[in-house]
């Protein structure tokens, strides 16, 4: 399976770089396009690596090839912890509760000039 998160059930090509850990990091994630929907969520992991990330959302909006800003850990608005990243929908899969599995691979750091 392509993530450890991945609900289907149905292998696929392991194409991971790194090994991933079940770990329950808090994020916050928006997306990067001002004329799509503007949304803002505030969620925890299901598994994280060095490339990206998984996690469990009720929303609908997430779309493969979306671009995000994703601030990972995030420990408050203005928290000097927080780091922010610009990152990219791999995978979006469903599940039987009403929640969606959004695989996320991190694609940048954001430095205070990309913040502008």
């Amino acid at each position: 399976m392509c993530f450890d998160g991945d609900m289907q059930g149905s292998p696929a090509p392991n194409r991971r770089r790194s090994r991933r850990l079940k770990i329950g990091e808090p994020f916050k994630v928006r997306p990067s396009d001002p004329h799509g929907e503007v949304f803002e969520e505030i969620s925890t992991t299901k598994n994280i690596s060095r490339e990206g990330f998984y996690f469990l959302t009720p929303r609908k909006a997430y779309l493969e090839g979306m671009r995000l800003f994703v601030t990972m850990p995030y420990h408050g608005a203005g928290d000097l912890r927080n780091h922010e990243y610009v990152g990219q929908v791999l995978r979006v899969d469903a599940s039987q509760e009403d929640q969606w599995g959004v695989a996320v691979q991190l694609l940048s750091p954001m430095t205070s000039e990309t913040k502008r």
